[in-house]
């Protein structure tokens, strides 16, 4: 089992910047990838972000390619996310997301298997 938990969010204004984090423990050894994903009122749970171990690549959504950066610290077992220039729509309860094992792809909920409870980040105008 791997356990998650999120930290950082927070209310801003437009513009502003916000890191979030995200520690893991138990078997947090054995992770093939981490990602951030979030999901805002009514709407459904999206890819935001996601860091390989192995490659030490990253993946980003298009909606936020350029302002978020994800990023990890090994010795913490901790991965970050910077959000630069926040907009509103940016608004959402961020998770953060582990897999053990290669998957096709990195942007499906499916393609995960342990998660975090979520913290809210608030953009306002």
């Amino acid at each position: 089992q791997v356990q998650l938990v999120e930290s950082g969010g927070g209310s801003v204004q437009a513009g502003d910047s916000l890191r979030v984090s995200c520690a893991a423990s138990g078997r947090a050894f054995s992770t093939h990838a981490m990602g951030w994903f979030r999901q805002g009122p009514g709407k459904e749970r999206e890819f935001v972000a996601a860091y390989s171990w192995s490659g030490v690549t990253t993946y980003y959504a298009d909606s936020v390619k350029g302002r978020f950066t994800i990023s990890r610290d090994n010795a913490k077992n901790t991965v970050y996310l910077q959000m630069n220039s926040l907009k509103p729509e940016d608004t959402a309860v961020y998770y953060c997301a582990s897999r053990i094992r290669q998957r096709a792809g990195w942007t499906l909920p499916s393609e995960y298997d342990y998660w975090g409870q979520g913290t809210q980040v608030t953009v306002s105008s």
